[in-house]
C-alpha cells in the first residue's frame, strides 16, 4: 500500500529540480515516520480492545438462564466432593445431603458472585504483556492438550514432544496478536505425571515472557512447580504480587460431578497464590444437553459452583469464569470445535460472564480441519471473530489448534496471528468522530484536489493507525504474485517458523536462575539446553 501511495506523491507536472528535491525529502521523512514503531495507544489493534457489539442472547434470555442456573445448583447440586471440598463448602452455607450431593442455596451463590474477584490483572513475566481482565476487554491466546503435532510439510501427525511445547512458546512470544500462552500440547515423551507437569511448565515459562496457563495432574505436583515459580520471580512474595502463571483447572466432570484429583490441585494452587481458570468442558449432546441454551445453563452452573469453592477457601482469590461447553456432531458424537454452534455457545458464555461482571474465558478457533487449509481458515475466523465481537475477555484455543483439539500446528500459530489481527480489527469497530466523518477532506479532494484520496494527508496519517496489515497473508496483485514465484501462505508460514526457531531464544529467565533450577531439580528437568540455544 505504501508503494501505491508514494507513487501518487509525485507531482508529474513539476519539472523543477528544487521542488522535486523538496518533495523527495518529504516522502523520505514520511516513509521513515511510518516505519517507526507505533505507541500502543495508536496502533490499529492491541490487546484488550473492547468488544461486546454482538449479542447472541437478549436481556430476557440472560435472566432466564440465570434463574435456571440457580435452580439447578439448589436442586441437583454436585456429586463426588472430596472431604476438604465438603468442609469448605458446608462452612460457607452449602448443604451435603444424604444422597452425597453438595447443593448450593441461591443466597450463597449470589453472595459469592457479588464478592468475587474482578477487574484483576493476569501478569506476564515482562510487564508489557500484563492483561487487565475487565468488562469486555478481549485477549486471544492458546490452550489445549493436543497429543499430536501437525507436520505440514509431510502432511502427517506425529506425537507431540516437550521440545514442541518450548518451540510453540517461542513462536507465541514473537506473535503480537497472540496475547497469552496456555500449554497447547502434552509432552508424549514424558510419561511420568510429575515430570510431565513440571517440564510442561518449565518449557512454557522459559519459552515466553507472556502470561502462561498450565495444569497439574495431582495435588502433590503443585509444590515443586511453586518452588520453581517462586525462584524465577525472585521470591514467593514477588510471585504472589505478580503471578505470571494461572492454573487451568477441570475441577468438574460434566454433568455436575467434582473431579477429585483436580479439586486437590485447585486447593493447592489457591494456597500457593496461582489464579484459577475454573474450567467446565461439557460436550453438547454427550456430557451436556444437546440444546444450546441447556449446554450454557449447565456450564454456568458448574463454573459458579467452582467459584463458590474457590471463595470458600480464600475469599477474593482471582478466578476466571471458564465456561467451555463444546459441540458434538450429533450424527457421530465426535467433537465439532469449528462449527457455527460452537461460535454461538462461546458467544453466549461471554454474555453470561458479562451478566455477572466476572472475568470470562471460553474457547474458539478449534478447527476440525486437520491442516491449515481453507476449512481451517473459515472455522477459525468465524468462531474467533464471534468470540471477540461478544466481548469475551480471554479467548482460549484461538491459535494453532486442529482436529478438534487433537493436533497442534506451529505454522498455524503464524497464520492465525494474521487472522487474529483481523478479528481484533473487527472488535475495535468504527470510530465516528467529526474528523472521521471527513467532510473537509471530501470537499478538498472533490473541489480542489485530484479527485482521489491516494496521497491525501488524511490517508497517509491513517494508513498505520486505522488499518491492519497481515504479515504472511497475500495481498499481491496477480502480476506481483506471479513474479514472486506464486507463493502461498503456508509456504511463507513455514519459512517464518524456521526463521523464528533458529533465531529466537528468550532470555527473560536468566542463565543464573536456570543454573539454580537445574541444580535444585537435577534430572527432573528434561528440556535440553542445546534445544534452548544454550
Amino acid at each position: 500500500m505504501s508503494v501505491a501511495l508514494e507513487s501518487q506523491d509525485i507531482d508529474k507536472t513539476d519539472t523543477s529540480v528544487e521542488r522535486g528535491s523538496r518533495r523527495s525529502g518529504g516522502r523520505e521523512a514520511r516513509r521513515a515516520l511510518r516505519s517507526a514503531p507505533l505507541a500502543d495507544d495508536v496502533r490499529p489493534i492491541r490487546a484488550g480492545l473492547e468488544g461486546g457489539k454482538y449479542q447472541s442472547l437478549s436481556e430476557a434470555d440472560l435472566g432466564r438462564i440465570h434463574e435456571a442456573v440457580l435452580t439447578l445448583l439448589e436442586t441437583v447440586g454436585f456429586a463426588n466432593a472430596i472431604p476438604s471440598c465438603i468442609e469448605a463448602l458446608t462452612r460457607v452455607g452449602a448443604t451435603h445431603s444424604e444422597d452425597g450431593r453438595i447443593r448450593f442455596p441461591r443466597a450463597l451463590v449470589e453472595h459469592t458472585i457479588r464478592n468475587a474477584a474482578r477487574n484483576f490483572t493476569l501478569h506476564g513475566q515482562d510487564p508489557k504483556h500484563d492483561m487487565l481482565i475487565r468488562g469486555k476487554r478481549v485477549h486471544y491466546g492458546t490452550a489445549g492438550a493436543a497429543v499430536h503435532l501437525v507436520d505440514v510439510e509431510k502432511r502427517e501427525y506425529r506425537e507431540s514432544l516437550l521440545q514442541d511445547i518450548y518451540d510453540a512458546a517461542r513462536i507465541v512470544d514473537a506473535m503480537d496478536n497472540i496475547h497469552f500462552f496456555q500449554r497447547p500440547m502434552v509432552p508424549r515423551d514424558i510419561p511420568d505425571p510429575l515430570e510431565m507437569d513440571f517440564n510442561t511448565l518449565y518449557a512454557c515459562v522459559t519459552g515466553t515472557s507472556k502470561h502462561v496457563g498450565t495444569s497439574f495432574t495431582v495435588r502433590e505436583n503443585v509444590a515443586p512447580a511453586l518452588e520453581m515459580l517462586y525462584a524465577i520471580a525472585g521470591g514467593e512474595e514477588n510471585f504472589r504480587a505478580r503471578p505470571f502463571v494461572s492454573n487451568s483447572n477441570c475441577f468438574v466432570v460434566p454433568p455436575m460431578k467434582f473431579a477429585e484429583d483436580a479439586c486437590g490441585v485447585l486447593e493447592a494452587c489457591v494456597e500457593g497464590g496461582i489464579p484459577i481458570l475454573l474450567l467446565s468442558a461439557g460436550q453438547a449432546g454427550a456430557t451436556a444437553p444437546a440444546a444450546i441454551a441447556g449446554a450454557v445453563v449447565q456450564a454456568v452452573a458448574e463454573v459458579l459452583a467452582g467459584l463458590v469453592y474457590v471463595n470458600a477457601i480464600k475469599p477474593g482469590h482471582p478466578a476466571i469464569f471458564g465456561t467451555w461447553p463444546f459441540v458434538s456432531d450429533l450424527r457421530t458424537g465426535a467433537m465439532s470445535g469449528g462449527s457455527a454452534e460452537q461460535a454461538l455457545l462461546t458467544s453466549a458464555c461471554a454474555q453470561m460472564a458479562q451478566f455477572y461482571d466476572l472475568p470470562g474465558g471460553s474457547a474458539a478457533g478449534m478447527a476440525d480441519s486437520k491442516l491449515p487449509d481453507i476449512q481451517s481458515g473459515f472455522e477459525k475466523g468465524i468462531t474467533n471473530v464471534m468470540a471477540g465481537l461478544s466481548g469475551l475477555n480471554l479467548v482460549y484455543e484461538s491459535a494453532g489448534m486442529h482436529a478438534s483439539l487433537l493436533g497442534f500446528c506451529l505454522e498455524s500459530l503464524i497464520i492465525d496471528n494474521d487472522m487474529l489481527g483481523m478479528c481484533q480489527r473487527c472488535v475495535r469497530g468504527i470510530e465516528v468522530t467529526d474528523a472521521a466523518l471527513s467532510l473537509e477532506t471530501i470537499a478538498e479532494v472533490c473541489l480542489n484536489g485530484p479527485g482521489h484520496y491516494l496521497g491525501n494527508d488524511q490517508t497517509l496519517r491513517l494508513m498505520q493507525t486505522e488499518y491492519f496489515y497481515p504479515a504472511v497473508g497475500d495481498r499481491f496483485s496477480p502480476k506481483e504474485w506471479n513474479e514472486k514465484g506464486k507463493p502461498d501462505i503456508l509456504g511463507r508460514a513455514i519459512a517464518e517458523k524456521k526463521r523464528i526457531l533458529s533465531e529466537r531464544f528468550p532470555r527473560h529467565v536468566s542463565r543464573a536462575t536456570d543454573d539454580q533450577l537445574r541444580s535444585r531439580f537435577g534430572d527432573l528437568i528434561h528440556l535440553h539446553r542445546n534445544g534452548m540455544g544454550l
